[in-house]
């Protein structure tokens, strides 16, 4: 499974699901595949929500999945895509064929994602497997109840967690595969991904899937 997913900036992520090509916040894009059948937006900061790059991706008749909160800016997309779903924190779905658990993300402390925004994380179920993509949070308590075979999530700090603390959540959570995101660009190093990975336990594998 890990070989069909695939990390490009940010939280700016592609997986392929049995003919299905689902994009999580594309985010300077350096392809345009207009490829899309799903895609999934965390929340409504620039480097998530970025109707630039979700045109790259759209076929035209792609769903857009958006917070129930961000419905109106999601407007600013609506001409690129064939309709808009919303979704709230903590809820299941099946949206374009694809099932998915939504997960509350936000800062604990921090005031750059209040809890009170209702913003996701998403946890996809491929193929028998539960794909965790943490979207811009910390180690809270909702992040910790996502159970996952494979996890994607921030490690870049600033905004999000950084990797020691990124690390403490794939050490409590175990799942197969941790893949770090949300670094290397705006916020957070390069080295911070070796970082990250150095600290994660066995049995969990680190895969680093970052292409810029």
């Amino acid at each position: 499974m890990v070989e069909n997913i695939d990390v490009f900036t940010q939280n700016s992520i592609r997986i392929r699901d049995n003919g299905k090509i689902i994009y999580i916040d594309p985010f300077h894009m350096q392809e345009t595949p207009r490829d899309a059948d799903l895609i999934l937006i965390t929340h409504d900061h620039y480097d998530h929500f970025s109707p630039e790059d979700i045109a790259k991706v759209s076929r035209g008749d792609s769903v857009l999945v958006v917070p129930e909160k961000m419905k109106s800016k999601a407007a600013e997309a609506a001409a690129l895509t064939g309709r808009i779903e919303t979704v709230s924190p903590n809820q299941s779905y099946t949206i374009a064929g694809v099932s998915f658990d939504t997960v509350r993300a936000y800062n604990n402390l921090k005031p750059f994602h209040p809890k009170s925004a209702d913003w996701v994380g998403y946890i996809l179920k491929i193929d028998g497997k539960r794909i965790y993509i943490a979207g811009d949070t910390d180690f809270t308590k909702d992040a910790r109840d996502a159970a996952c075979d494979i996890a994607l999530v921030p490690i870049g700090g600033t905004y999000t967690m950084d990797a020691k603390k990124a690390a403490e959540l794939i050490n409590f959570l175990q799942p197969k595969i941790a893949i770090p995101v949300h670094y290397g660009g705006i916020v957070g190093r390069k080295e911070d991904a070796e970082i990250f990975k150095s600290l994660v336990k066995p049995p969990v594998e680190v895969v680093l899937k970052m292409r810029y």
